[in-house]
């Protein structure tokens, strides 16, 4: 194997902006004075979130759902090497991974969902509870999804991270991806962009 482009920029960028939002949300949303940003940095999220949704089924091949979403069994099966030492190596998302992207993604727009509801003066205090309860839940998501990107890392020799910033992966040459697909880098910021400056109106 050897090091391919294997994440296009707009998975990247996406990533990233998706990280950046949660963070900004999740730190000003028990202040009243930053509700504005607390509203524009969900919306931001939701938005990131829904194109993330589409480029699963137009994006290029790792970006595609149909590449790395995996049933129960593959997953339990690779967590399983990953505490054996024997799990397997994949150039995109692992099936383990793949799960914890689906549920991020549900868990961010539900949470955006209820957010806009309650922004916008809708429901009462159980859907205020909701929305903390499934920031709550996403949160601890991205740290078991964090927790398994260094424990990947460690298995693999290969510095997730990195990759997730230069777009390269170990792999063989045969699944490099073809393009890097910038040109739809401001489709997702305009996307993303517009749905927090919507949602906070």
């Amino acid at each position: 194997m050897e090091k391919i482009l294997v994440w296009d920029w707009p998975v990247r960028i996406g990533h990233w902006l998706m990280v950046g939002a949660f963070a900004i949300a999740w730190l000003t949303g028990d202040s009243e004075e930053w509700r504005l940003i607390h509203a524009m940095a969900g919306g931001t999220l939701v938005g990131a979130m829904l194109f993330r949704l589409l480029w699963g089924f137009i994006g290029t091949r790792h970006a595609r759902f149909a590449s790395f979403v995996r049933g129960p069994m593959a997953a339990f099966a690779y967590l399983k090497g990953l505490v054996t030492g024997h799990a397997a190596h994949t150039t995109g998302h692992n099936p383990a991974g793949g799960w914890a992207i689906l549920l991020l993604i549900a868990l961010g727009l539900a949470t955006g969902g209820t957010g806009w509801l309650i922004y916008n003066d809708w429901g009462g205090h159980w859907l205020e509870e909701l929305h903390e309860g499934l920031a709550n839940t996403m949160l601890t998501v991205v740290g078991v999804h964090v927790a398994g990107v260094v424990v990947g890392s460690l298995a693999h020799r290969e510095n997730l991270v990195r990759a997730m910033i230069t777009g390269e992966k170990l792999g063989e040459v045969s699944e490099a991806i073809a393009s890097s697909r910038a040109w739809a880098v401001p489709l997702l910021l305009a996307t993303a962009l517009t749905a927090g400056w919507w949602l906070s109106r």
